[in-house]
C-alpha cells in the first residue's frame, strides 16, 4: 500500500512567485493561456554546457600562423579545413574570412551566424578567478561571483530582485529546466524548476488517487485537487504549500504540447521546446536557464568523420536544438526579445593528451544568439595560439573577456538593469562589446573589487592540485572557516 507523503523537493516544487500570489490574486493560478504573437518584454535564456566544452575544435582556427600551431598541438584531433569533413568557415556580412570556421556537425550554428543573429566571444570565461575544478567553475559562475561561494543567491536571482521598479509583475518571471534548483536561481522565491510540463504534478501515493480521471467514482477529488484545501492558514509552511499549487495549477492550466513536426529529438531538444512555450505563453518569463552535459572529454574524444565521433555528436546535438529554437520563436515573433548565452566552465588545453582527448584548460568562446543579436561578427581579443604566447597560461587560451561583461551588457541593454554591483558583486570595469542593440545605462553603483585573485595572477599549473594548509588564497575557501578542499584534476 502506498502511503501519502509529501516530500520537502515537492512541496517546493517551484514554489513560483511569492511575491506575485500576493499581488495579482488568482491570476497566477488562472493564467490566460495567452497566444501573442510577440511579448512585450525580453527574455534571456542561459544555457551551460557542462564538463568544459572543447571550443577549439567548435570555433576551428582555417587559416594562417594559428592554423599551423593547431595542427601542431592537436595531430590527432584537428578538424581539417578541405574535404568532406571540413570546418565550415564563417565570413563577415560583406564576405570577407575571419580565419575561423565551425566544427563541421554545426550547420544550424554556421546558418545563425550567415543570418546575422549569431556572435561569438573570443576567449571568455572568468577573468579573476582560476581553477582547473569543474565544481568551483561551474559554481563561480552560477553564482556570478567568481572565486566566491559565500553567496546565498545565484546571479539569476538577483538580477530579478533587482529589476527596475516599473517591471510588470509575472506569473513566471524565472524557469530552470531541470530535476534540482538551478545554483544561478539559488536564494529565488519566484523561480520555478521542473524537468517537463507532462511530469510537473504531485505523484504521491496510488495512481488513481492522484487526480480525478474518467473513470474515477463521482464526486471523487484527487490529492492534485484538493492540494489549496489543506494549506488554507497563513503559517510558514501553509503558505509554501499554496505557493507550490499555484505553480502546479500554472504550469497544468498552459497548453503544453509535443514540437512540431522536424524538431530534433532527444531530452535536450524536448527541454528547449519547454522553454520555447513558455515563452510564448505570455507569463512574463525573463530568465531561463538549462544545462547539456558530458564535454569533458579527457580521452578518446575524436574528431569530425574518425574515431569515437563523440564531439561531432555533441556538437550535432547542441546546434540542431538551438537552430529549432530560433526559427520556431522566429516564425511567431518572440524571437526579437530573446536572447540566448551559451558557455561553458572552462576550456580544453590546446595540446591533446597521450590519451587521444583534452584536459581541462581556461578560456573559450562563448556564444550570443537572438534576435537582438548584432550577429556575424566575433568580440573580444584573439590571443591567437602562438606557444610563446600561450606560456605564461602554462598553454591554455588566457581569459581576455570576462564572461560577466558580455552578460552585463544584456542586462543594461535587454532587460533595463544597470544593478550590477547586486548582480555582479566585486565586478568592476564594464564597457559594452556592442554585442546586442539596446541603449546604454548608467551603471547605478560602484562595484567593488573582492580581494584575492586578480586578472593578472598566475594560472594554476596544469599538473598542481589545490594547495593545502592554513594559507589558502581566500578564492579557495568555503564560508567563514578556513576549510577548503584538495582535488587533482588534469
Amino acid at each position: 500500500m502506498s502511503r501519502f507523503t509529501l516530500t520537502r523537493r515537492e512541496f517546493v516544487k517551484g514554489c513560483c512567485g511569492a511575491a506575485v500570489v500576493g499581488a495579482t490574486g488568482s491570476i497566477l493560478a488562472f493564467s490566460e493561456d495567452a497566444n501573442a504573437a510577440a511579448n512585450a518584454y525580453d527574455t534571456v535564456v542561459h544555457l551551460f554546457l557542462r564538463g568544459g566544452m572543447d571550443g577549439l575544435n567548435l570555433v576551428v582556427p582555417i587559416s594562417g600562423d594559428d592554423r599551423g600551431f593547431y595542427e601542431q598541438a592537436r595531430p590527432d584531433l584537428s578538424i581539417p579545413i578541405s574535404g568532406t569533413y571540413a570546418a565550415l568557415p564563417l565570413t563577415l556580412a560583406g564576405g570577407a574570412g575571419t580565419g575561423f570556421g565551425l566544427h563541421p556537425s554545426a550547420t544550424g550554428l554556421r546558418d545563425l551566424w550567415d543570418s546575422g543573429h549569431l556572435g561569438i566571444v573570443h576567449a571568455a570565461g572568468m577573468a579573476t578567478s582560476v581553477t582547473r575544478s569543474h565544481f568551483d567553475a561551474q559554481l563561480s559562475i552560477d553564482l556570478g561571483t567568481p572565486g566566491k561561494f559565500g553567496t546565498g543567491s545565484g546571479w539569476m536571482t538577483r538580477a530579478w530582485d533587482s529589476r527596475p521598479a516599473a517591471t510588470p509583475a509575472a506569473a513566471l518571471p524565472a524557469l530552470g529546466i531541470g530535476t534540482t534548483q538551478p545554483a544561478g536561481m539559488l536564494g529565488s522565491t519566484a523561480a520555478l524548476t521542473m524537468g517537463s510540463a507532462g511530469d510537473f504534478r504531485l505523484n504521491a501515493g496510488a495512481y488513481a488517487w492522484q487526480e480525478r480521471r474518467a473513470d474515477s467514482p463521482a464526486g471523487f477529488r484527487g490529492v492534485n485537487e484538493t492540494l489549496a484545501d489543506l494549506w488554507s492558514g497563513r503559517t510558514g509552511l501553509q503558505l509554501g504549500g499554496q505557493r507550490a499549487d499555484a505553480s502546479l495549477r500554472l504550469i497544468a492550466q498552459q497548453s503544453y504540447g509535443t514540437p512540431p513536426a522536424g524538431w530534433p529529438a532527444g531530452t535536450f531538444a524536448q527541454q528547449l521546446w519547454t522553454i520555447a512555450q513558455s515563452i510564448r505563453f505570455n507569463l512574463g518569463l525573463r530568465y531561463a536557464t538549462l544545462d547539456l552535459g558530458g564535454w569533458d572529454t579527457h580521452e578518446g574524444q575524436g574528431t569530425a568523420g574518425s574515431g569515437y565521433h563523440y564531439y561531432q555528436n555533441k556538437i550535432a546535438e547542441l546546434s540542431s536544438a538551438l537552430q529549432a529554437f530560433f526559427n520556431e520563436l522566429n516564425a511567431g515573433g518572440e524571437m526579437a526579445r530573446v536572447t540566448v548565452v551559451v558557455q561553458s566552465e572552462f576550456g580544453r588545453r590546446v595540446r591533446a593528451n597521450a590519451n587521444g582527448g583534452t584536459d581541462h584548460g581556461y578560456g573559450n568562446p562563448l556564444l550570443v544568439l537572438g534576435g537582438p543579436v548584432n550577429g556575424r561578427r566575433f568580440y573580444g581579443n584573439w590571443p591567437g595560439l602562438n606557444p610563446e604566447t600561450l606560456s605564461p597560461t602554462f598553454g591554455d587560451v588566457p581569459v581576455t573577456t570576462d564572461y560577466r561583461r558580455v552578460i552585463s551588457e544584456i542586462l543594461i541593454r535587454r532587460m533595463g538593469n544597470a544593478n550590477l554591483s547586486q548582480v555582479f558583486p566585486g565586478y568592476a570595469g564594464y564597457a559594452p562589446l556592442g554585442i546586442v542593440q539596446g541603449s546604454d545605462l548608467a551603471v547605478t553603483a560602484a562595484a567593488v573589487a573582492l580581494p584575492g585573485l586578480t586578472a593578472s595572477s598566475p594560472l594554476p599549473s596544469p599538473d598542481a592540485s589545490v594547495e593545502t594548509g592554513t594559507t589558502a588564497p581566500d578564492w579557495q575557501r568555503r564560508g567563514p572557516v578556513d576549510r577548503f578542499m584538495t582535488r587533482r584534476e588534469r
